[in-house]
This record gives structure tokens, sequence and C-alpha cells, in this order.
């Protein structure tokens, strides 16, 4: 059945947020802070560890080189670019703003944050985009099966030191995962192994900085550098 992983994700992130949010009031202030840093260290040494695996090769002679650098740059660059004119960051902040009043927590100054932040580590990386290509394209859940497990446990730590926003994002993850899921059919003949290892390593990149603003503060507007993907694989399939 298409779509099965995406819909097993989604109730696997309400379930985390769920959970989260019930021990997160039983925590100290000292307690969720710990959580929430120790969420960060996690999300940035998986975003390091997807973009190593991906960047290094070995070489004939042994010896590990390295590959995608230049594309890495671009991507980022020109993806922040186009981010930064058509203000993806502002219209995920909104619709964050607009959700949190829609379902009566209007006074939860952390909702918009939560959800933002949340919404990001569980969005971006190749697991979500390669789960769904498999799932729509040859009804493999596994990815997106492994995935769930990995989002319930983030989204459930998140919860308890971020606040109830964070299982809303299921929402986007939803709405992502599923489109990507419904023209799987389409664009699988089109995504090669070169433009997979391109989002791999772009979206690591990306999943690195939501690390970053989980630790020190927001210093990154990861959501405008979400066009940084589309250059990635458009550069494998022209260059």
């Amino acid at each position: 059945m298409p779509g099965l992983g995406t819909i097993i994700n989604v109730c696997f992130i309400i379930a985390g947020g769920v959970a989260g949010v019930l021990s997160g009031n039983r925590l100290s202030e000292r307690s969720r802070e710990t959580l929430m840093l120790a969420n960060a260290v996690a999300v940035l040494f998986i975003g390091i560890a997807g973009a190593l695996q991906c960047m290094y090769v070995m070489a004939e002679n042994g010896r590990l080189e390295t590959t995608g650098t230049m594309m890495m740059i671009a991507s980022l660059a020109i993806g922040a670019l186009v981010g930064e004119l058509i203000d993806l960051e502002g219209k995920i902040e909104r619709f964050g703003v607009w959700l949190r009043d829609k379902t009566g927590n209007s006074s939860d100054k952390g909702f918009v944050n939560a959800f933002v932040t949340a919404s990001l580590t569980v969005c971006i990386g190749a697991m979500a985009v390669v789960g769904s290509i498999e799932d729509g394209a040859v009804g493999d859940h596994s990815i997106l099966f492994a995935k769930a497990v990995l989002d319930l446990i983030i989204i459930m730590v998140m919860s308890a030191s971020l606040g109830k926003g964070c299982m809303f994002s299921a929402i986007p993850v939803g709405l992502f995962q599923g489109s990507v899921t419904a023209l799987a059919v389409l664009i699988r003949p089109y995504i090669t192994d070169t433009a997979m290892n391109h989002l791999s390593l772009v979206g690591s990149v990306l999943i690195f900085c939501v690390g970053v603003n989980l630790f020190w503060g927001k210093k990154i507007r990861v959501a405008n550098l979400l066009p940084s993907l589309v250059v990635a694989v458009v550069w494998a399939a022209f260059l």
C-alpha cells in the first residue's frame, strides 16, 4: 500500500509528542534544558555522520578522498539566495502562528519555535526523500518505518523540552512525504544514484544546521536553505 510508511511515520510523531508533553510536565526546568541540549548534540552528530558518509570515498590507491565539495557549496549558496528571496522561514513561522491560534495554544509563547524546529528536524534528510520514493515506486516501507522509530524518540525528547508544538510537525511530514510518495512513479526514473548522494550530503548539512540552532539558539535560518536540496538534484542532472 503506497503511503503506509508515511502514515506510520505521522502516527509515531504524534505518539512521541504526546509522550514528551506528558513527561515534560513532571521534569524540572534543569532536566528539560539538559534534554534539549542532549537532543541538539544527537542532531549535530546525525548531520555530521551523514555528511561525512557522502563526502568521503575510497580511492583506488586505498586513500580517502573527498567528493561533492563544490556541489555542496554551490547548492547552499544558490539555495540560500532563493530561500531568502521567497522567505520560506517566514512562511513556515506564519503557518506555525496560524496553527497555534487554531489549536487554542495562543498563550504558548514557545509553540512556534517548537513547531518550526521539530518540523525542520524530521522533514529534512535523505531518509524522508529516499524512503518516500521507495514507498511509492516499489512499495518498500522499510526506510520510513526506521525513520518513524527515530522520529518518535526525537520528537518525544524535543516535546519534553520545547513543548507541544513539536507534535504538530506531523503535519508538514505528512504533506511532504505524502507528496513525494504520490509523485514517486513519475520522478523515480530521473532520480539517479548521484542525485540521491547529493541529496544526502546537502540534507545532512541542513540537519547539522538544525542542531546548531538547538544548541546555541537560532543562528541559521535553515528553512531558507531548503531550496539547496533542489539545486543539488539539478546539479546531478546537468553536471
